[in-house]
């Protein structure tokens, strides 16, 4: 933002290209280290207050970047904001199986991860705007991006304590308000009356829960499962990281001359591109929820081949069939992340209960990043030799997102595979939703687990509750 006048973060700041790198890393760091401690804390408190925290606490340290002035500054609210944010991604994959079966959270966790996508494309948009207000109130344009959002993002996370639903409560059950509860504003029932009614007789695992144990959280841990998904997600979320933070960094190699305005504008559609996907693919793979492996190996097909057009297509005067290629990763890159998140959800719920839903959404969520800690530290603008201006700059960068993307697909279809050799039966007699991957094990019990078994078809995707 706002290069041109020598009021860019890297200027005004003093930062090496390499210190920026460090910066972006850091925050992945705190979240990697901090994601499972938070979604574990979310189990025992209340889920809408905790979220609130996180949203409130990202707007706090998000307003205060608007007064960094040296890079120890810059590390010090990237730590902090990948402390107090971690859990938040994990977090709503595990509150939306306390009103929805796990086969059915891919098009809901989808809709949720659209904020993302949306943010991005405004944030590309926006930050236009931001430019124009540089120098206004003695502020530059990112330091008013920093502030605005962050002034924004705590309003957002004081009005979900009266706005986002807390779990459910079975008919007739009263809600703890004893001790600290009772200061906390109580948020509206997602469901009442008669809605509240067959909700319970349909999800019964929900309100059958009983307190883990460090037992329980560590069979969670030791679970193989956890492990290929981890590297599924690595893959998918290190491109996506990677993507979003050196996208115009990636279009300015294209055509250098492109002003810091243009480089926002031209980075907005990838996002828009995402999003669209994202629409397209969650519902159909919900419907046909038994082959997950599938509809998570096709999107990640289309980011490689995307990556290979921004690396090798195009001439020295024609190259905006690499902008193409963008694109292109950013349609695939949109369904990966929710179907890894609900394969997460179908696979522990019914092996570990409720604390194998939070523990492992948050493991793969959590050592997942490790990837986004590759592609922000030591990839672009992080590799020098790789950053070198000409027709070559950034090959070697791609071709590592290249490498990583097909580990994921490995991972997938090793998943599959070990699945059908394996299987996914429960761990211990609980009250399940049933595994989305293998027919007949799990104890199955409520309506939706029974539903879950069985593949729903084309019927409604969209419009059906």
């Amino acid at each position: 933002m706002n290069e041109a006048q020598g009021h860019d973060l890297a200027q005004e700041l003093h930062l090496s290209p390499k210190q920026i790198s460090t910066g972006l890393a850091l925050f992945y760091v705190c979240y990697v280290l901090f994601d499972l401690p938070s979604n574990l804390v979310m189990t025992r408190l209340s889920p809408h207050v905790w979220m609130s925290r996180i949203v409130i606490a990202v707007g706090i340290i998000g307003a205060c970047m608007a007064a960094i002035k040296a890079a120890w500054s810059l590390y010090l609210t990237r730590l902090l904001l990948g402390i107090v944010i971690a859990g938040m991604w994990p977090g709503m994959a595990y509150y939306l199986t306390l009103f929805y079966p796990p086969s059915r959270t891919g098009k809901r966790i989808g809709f949720y991860f659209t904020a993302a996508q949306v943010s991005a494309s405004v944030v590309g948009l926006v930050s236009a705007g931001f430019q124009e207000m540089d120098g206004l109130g003695g502020l530059v344009g990112f330091q008013w991006m920093f502030l605005l959002y962050g002034l924004v993002g705590i309003l957002v996370g004081i009005s979900l304590l009266w706005w986002l639903p807390d779990r459910p409560l079975a008919p007739g059950e009263t809600r703890n308000r004893a001790g600290w509860r009772k200061w906390i504003p109580q948020s509206r029932p997602a469901l009442q009356g008669e809605d509240a009614k067959i909700h319970y007789e349909d999800l019964t695992r929900v309100y059958r829960r009983h307190a883990w144990t460090l037992k329980d959280l560590w069979h969670v841990v030791i679970d193989w499962r956890v492990w290929p998904l981890m590297v599924m997600y690595f893959g998918v979320v290190g491109v996506g990281i990677g993507v979003q933070n050196y996208g115009t960094v990636i279009i300015q190699g294209i055509n250098p001359n492109l002003s810091g305005v243009d480089l926002s504008l031209l980075f907005a559609p990838i996002w828009v591109m995402d999003l669209i996907a994202i629409l397209l693919v969650t519902p159909i793979s919900d419907r046909f929820h038994h082959h997950r492996a599938l509809f998570f190996s096709v999107p990640v097909l289309l980011q490689i081949a995307g990556l290979l057009i921004t690396t090798y297509a195009g001439s020295e005067s024609n190259p905006w069939p690499r902008y193409g290629g963008l694109l292109i990763v950013g349609f695939g890159l949109g369904p990966t992340v929710p179907i890894t998140m609900t394969w997460t959800n179908e696979i522990f719920q019914p092996r570990h209960g409720e604390v194998g839903v939070a523990a492992a959404s948050a493991l793969v969520s959590g050592l997942g990043n490790l990837g986004s800690i590759l592609t922000t530290y030591a990839l672009y603008t992080g590799w020098p030799a790789d950053s070198v201006p000409g027709p070559t700059q950034y090959r070697k960068s791609n071709l590592v997102m290249v490498g990583i993307l097909c580990l994921s697909i490995l991972s997938a279809v090793s998943m599959t595979v070990l699945l059908r050799v394996v299987g996914n039966g429960s761990r211990a007699k609980q009250i399940s939703s049933g595994s989305s991957t293998i027919d007949g094990d799990g104890v199955i019990v409520d309506g939706a687990a029974r539903r879950d078994l069985q593949e729903r078809g084309l019927g409604r995707l969209w419009f059906r509750r």
